[in-house]
């Protein structure tokens, strides 16, 4: 159902891949999130998360030059492990504090000076501008639904992102005790799709903003389009909310193995939710950015 719309919507959506570490030591967390380009000139759609994410960076990283600045001036005596102690409280660096983050745009162009952003003020929405580049490393545009009354009940749509990292092009140096990223390994995570019947529409304030799905949206895929059968894009993967479902099992004796064991079990059904195509195409307008309908 699928198969043609993936192919046409992969030329131009594209992850965004992230590397962490925290302070208790030198392993390496990889996690991505998703963009997608709405026109020819550099412009992509991705969530307000994704770009808090981008511009906090910076920030954590530069704290953590300073903190390493300081710790190498403690003297290396006896006092040093509760020096170094009263410098991690000064920080608040905990073992889980995250203390660098490394970003990097996969197949968007061939380089750039830089990006600026447009924050939504409402909805988890974010517009994001490749600044001075030379060539263009994805092949087309989004087209968004012209006539969004079209969306109903019970239509069945696809999400496309990339949830399950795999890329593997990074490292930890210990001699600069920094993570990096490097020309080894693989560049980048095969995208993954999901689909979706629509189940419910998001309203706030008597604004219709959202769309609901029946499956979740997968971690990685925020910021990823939502689309149909012809490649038409309907909105943007932006969070899976968590219902109860009441069904629960305590302390059920069940057969495993030939064992009965007792288990307890808490289900929830996950939906996905997206920011709304005329939501996407409003906040364009404003920021006079081009894009592009179709049916």
């Amino acid at each position: 159902m699928f198969e043609n719309s993936i192919e046409t919507v992969g030329t131009y959506t594209r992850p965004v891949n992230t590397i962490l570490r925290t302070y208790s030591g030198k392993k390496i967390i990889p996690g991505s999130s998703t963009l997608f380009f709405v026109n020819n000139e550099g412009y992509a759609v991705t969530c307000k998360h994704v770009i808090d994410l981008l511009a906090s960076s910076e920030k954590i990283n530069q704290t953590y030059a300073e903190f390493e600045r300081e710790r190498e001036s403690i003297a290396k005596d006896g006092k040093f492990k509760m020096n170094l102690k009263g410098l991690e409280l000064k920080y608040k660096y905990s073992a889980e504090t995250i203390v660098q983050i490394k970003n990097t745009f996969v197949d968007c162009v061939d380089a750039m000076s830089g990006f600026t952003w447009h924050v939504h003020p409402k909805y988890d929405l974010a517009i994001l501008k490749f600044n001075d580049y030379k060539t263009l490393h994805y092949k087309g545009y989004a087209t968004f639904l012209k006539d969004t009354s079209n969306i109903k009940q019970g239509k069945f749509l696809c999400r496309l992102g990339f949830p399950f990292p795999e890329f593997t092009n990074f490292r930890y140096n210990e001699i600069t005790d920094d993570i990096e990223w490097t020309t080894e390994g693989n560049q980048s995570s095969p995208r993954f799709p999901i689909e979706g019947m629509v189940t419910r529409f998001l309203v706030e304030e008597n604004q219709l903003y959202g769309i609901e799905l029946s499956t979740p949206g997968l971690k990685g895929q925020s910021g990823g389009p939502l689309f149909n059968e012809k490649g038409i894009v309907y909105g943007m993967q932006f969070s899976t909310k968590h219902l109860h479902l009441g069904f629960d099992l305590v302390d059920k004796e069940i057969l495993i193995d030939n064992t009965t064991k007792k288990i307890s079990d808490y289900s929830f059904i996950h939906l996905g939710q997206c920011v709304h195509a005329d939501i996407i195409k409003q906040f364009l307008t404003e920021k006079n950015i081009a894009f592009y309908e179709g049916d």
